[in-house]
């Protein structure tokens, strides 16, 4: 079964969804759904104590942490 709902985006959000969409050849319903199960994957990690963040390939350094999720 699926869900069918309505959403309010900003223009500016919405312009960076339709961006991703092209770059990656997909659907704007795709690249929101990645979102979500992205957050969903957060939110699961912090509740195991974990942290999200983007890390070099090669030296393994984090760049980016993401707080607030």
């Amino acid at each position: 079964m699926s869900v069918r709902f309505n959403m309010v985006l900003s223009d500016d959000l919405n312009s960076e969804i339709d961006k991703a969409a092209a770059q990656t050849e997909s659907t704007k319903s795709e690249i929101l759904r990645k979102a979500l199960q992205l957050y969903l994957a957060a939110l699961d990690g912090k509740r195991k104590g974990l942290k999200l963040g983007l890390v070099e390939p090669d030296s393994e350094k984090l760049r980016t942490e993401f707080v607030g999720l």
